[in-house]
């Protein structure tokens, strides 16, 4: 399938929560790209015109009543859209429409394709630091170099992303549960490289709040699909510890105490529980579509 085709069979979804100083621009930059299906606009319980530019740029406006958040946006998206796949953007100016059909040309090849955004191009260095952190532990639990977990602009397979839609948080974290659950369902993912640009108003994530949610989403995403990637290090970390406690008692003390056998018990207790739960998320997938 080749660049236009891929455009006109994706539908683009733009959560939005007043966004009015950018969305308009946005969409207009958005339609001059490329021939999509359609333009879908989920105001978010905006308070400002967010609504009334986007539907004047042309897009097709979805409204909340009130507030839910970026996550829950995306999911109204997904199921009033009418294309084959989907392209998620940011509606505050982040993201440049010119590399949207880039993204998009990359589908039928991959499932989902992820804008990772340059180092130089994101917004602060405490950000970068956070950003870099989250992506060596996602990288790790998902065993894929993950350049950019936490990007919003993406383009993927509707159908692929209705697949997990109920694991997907109201809040924030969508980037990273929907990378997360492609990759450890073993679907086909691509990171291409983009840049970001400024964004238009104050961002609307907290490092602190929203960073500890986005690492408690990381874990329960891997828990869900691969929970031995977990549970194995803490029960060999328990095991060393106790053994080695062990061995120092019996040269010191010439005995073995106690808490060294019940750190090695709760060793073997958390990987039983780790195995159990590796069972339970591949009886989980023997039904999933192949």
């Amino acid at each position: 399938m080749d660049d236009t085709s891929n455009a006109k069979a994706t539908s683009v979804i733009i959560p939005a929560f007043n966004e009015a100083g950018s969305i308009g621009s946005l969409v207009t930059a958005l339609r001059d790209a490329a021939a999509w299906r359609e333009i879908l606009v989920v105001d978010d319980g905006s308070e400002d015109d967010t609504q009334a530019r986007a539907a004047a740029a042309g897009a097709k406006v979805i409204r909340h009543p009130y507030n839910k958040g970026n996550g829950a946006s995306v999911k109204s998206g997904l199921r009033n859209a009418s294309g084959t796949f989907v392209l998620i953007v940011d509606g505050d100016g982040q993201h440049r429409p010119a590399d949207a059909a880039r993204l998009a040309s990359h589908l039928g090849a991959y499932d989902l394709v992820v804008g990772a955004r340059s180092t130089r191009t994101q917004s602060t260095v405490f950000r970068r630091v956070g950003n870099a952190a989250l992506n060596r532990i996602a990288s790790y639990l998902a065993q894929r170099h993950i350049p950019d977990l936490t990007s919003g602009f993406r383009a993927a397979r509707r159908d692929c992303l209705l697949e997990f839609i109920h694991l997907l948080p109201n809040g924030f974290s969508t980037p990273t549960t929907t990378t997360l659950a492609f990759l450890k369902a073993g679907y086909s993912v691509r990171f291409e490289p983009v840049d970001a640009a400024q964004r238009e108003g104050a961002s609307k994530i907290r490092l602190g709040s929203d960073g500890v949610g986005f690492f408690l989403i990381l874990l329960k995403v891997i828990t869900i699909f691969s929970p031995l990637r977990i549970f194995l290090p803490i029960s060999l970390a328990a095991f060393l510890v106790g053994a080695a406690y062990g061995v120092w008692t019996i040269v010191t003390q010439s005995h073995v105490t106690n808490s060294s056998v019940l750190l090695i018990l709760l060793s073997v207790v958390i990987f039983l529980v780790g195995l159990v739960s590796e069972q339970i998320s591949a009886l989980r997938f023997e039904g999933r579509r192949s």
